[in-house]
């Protein structure tokens, strides 16, 4: 269905308050949220929502971190049991402000879950012409290439670049698909993605419920499995256990570099725009479709929603909202 942005906002910040976050954290989260909603990734949109309700039983969430150590380039941050949108901020805030003093950050954190979009904490960076590389490990759900017992999370890894015009942000997850698809899979009643999932047994599903029970299949192979055992071991560098709980005790890592500390900042960014711009005058293949440069897609996504207005969400995700709003 279609919603007015300024709606889909409105009820996001009401849902959350209703969970009892305070106005503050509320804007801070949904803003990510429908962050995600306007580049046409709704299913870590509102309907993330319902997740955080679900994992918070009724229970007042937690809002606060607690920094355990400190020095001018680095930190460590134990989150206390936050929602991962409010933990995550806060590190990329800490590195990005060390960076600008120091020229490399390296801010870990943990005790967190529900980390969002990898992408939004380095466009943060890129917005201050700075360098960001940024891994997220989680509850292991997910199986190594050749196996189909969960050995690792859905772990997200992220490389963002300033630029002249939209930042260059390389964002991607190492799994087929993510928690959240699965979750909302079930919400809705529909079939996951065939090859997606594994259930217990080890044979390929495409119930969302057998996946909960197995594990979801990891992406690009030997290479893929390879990648999310590394965000695994970088998660755990951040404070992470090896194998973090059900949605408890995720691990956050940011990087974050000045260019500037190696060359002039505005001849970095030149060349990353003659980078992109002979990208996208390359030739496709045959048929194929203009190239283009990682999330000038996504960011065009947002731009077009933005003028319009609106954005397509799932009836039953705003119906479950309205639902939890009317609950005493």
């Amino acid at each position: 269905m279609k919603i007015k942005v300024s709606d889909a906002e409105q009820l996001a910040h009401r849902a959350l308050v209703k969970l009892g976050y305070g106005s503050a954290e509320a804007s801070k989260i949904s803003h990510h949220l429908i962050d995600s909603e306007l580049r046409g990734y709704g299913v870590a949109g509102l309907a993330r929502i319902l997740s955080i309700a679900d994992r918070l039983k009724g229970q007042p969430p937690q809002q606060t971190v607690k920094v355990t150590r400190e020095a001018p380039a680095t930190a460590q941050i134990d989150g206390q049991d936050s929602l991962g949108y409010l933990v995550a901020y806060e590190a990329t805030r800490m590195a990005i402000e060390k960076a600008k003093t120091t020229g490399v950050a390296a801010v870990g954190a943990n005790g967190t879950w529900y980390t969002g979009m990898l992408s939004y904490y380095a466009e943060m960076a890129a917005a201050e012409d700075l360098v960001a590389v940024i891994a997220s490990n989680c509850t292991a759900w997910v199986a190594p290439e050749g196996g189909y017992k969960p050995m690792f999370g859905t772990n997200p890894y992220c490389v963002g670049f300033p630029s002249g015009d939209v930042p260059i942000i390389y964002d991607i997850g190492t799994s087929k698909i993510i928690h959240a698809d699965i979750m909302l899979a079930r919400r809705l009643g529909r079939e996951l993605p065939a090859d997606s999932a594994f259930n217990s047994e080890g044979e390929m599903t495409i119930d969302p419920h057998e996946a909960l029970q197995g594990a979801m299949a990891v992406w690009g192979g030997h290479r893929g499995s390879g990648l999310a055992i590394v965000v695994q071991l970088l998660g755990v560098m951040a404070g992470s256990p090896a194998f973090p709980p059900d949605l408890e005790d995720f691990g956050y890592m940011i990087i974050v570099v000045n260019p500037a500390m190696f060359r002039q900042i505005e001849e970095f960014k030149a060349e990353i725009d003659a980078f992109s711009a002979k990208m996208r005058d390359s030739p496709p293949l045959p048929g194929g479709s203009q190239l283009r440069m990682p999330f000038e897609r996504s960011n065009g996504i947002r731009q077009k929603n933005r003028e319009a207005g609106e954005i397509d969400v799932e009836e039953g995700v705003v119906d479950r909202l309205k639902t939890l709003l009317e609950g005493s």
